[in-house]
């Protein structure tokens, strides 16, 4: 079965930081452009750091460049995002996306999504 599940959401204060999870299962993500979007309430989904299959560079949104991090274990097939100095403005359900589709995949119509995870950030 075809399958990502993201983790590592939570409750933080703002400054703190939290690591996301995204597990696959039936496919190998690293053949996979892979995208993590973000959607707040009242909000349309925003893509907050992508790679393409070809891994040539990883690539973030300006409201997150320089505190979030994109990164992979090809052993456990999972990817995760490091998020750094967190702000309210990111609380959001955070979903991972693969597509074997680069262009898919940016704009947000990947035939593999996750469940999303929640994150808030709040004093």
């Amino acid at each position: 079965q075809v399958q990502l599940v993201e983790s590592g959401g939570g409750l933080v204060q703002p400054g703190g930081s939290l690591r996301l999870s995204c597990a696959a299962s039936g496919f190998t993500l690293d053949d996979y452009a892979i995208g993590w979007f973000r959607q707040a309430p009242g909000k349309e989904r925003e893509r907050v750091s992508w790679i393409s299959s070809s891994r040539a560079s990883t690539y973030y949104a300006d409201s997150v460049k320089g505190r979030f991090t994109f990164s992979r274990d090809n052993a456990k097939n999972t990817v995760y995002l490091q998020m750094n100095s967190l702000k309210p403005e990111d609380t959001a359900v955070y979903f991972c996306a693969a597509d074997s589709s680069f262009l898919k995949m940016l704009i947000g119509r990947s035939d593999y999504w996750g469940q999303g995870t929640q994150v808030t950030v709040s004093s």
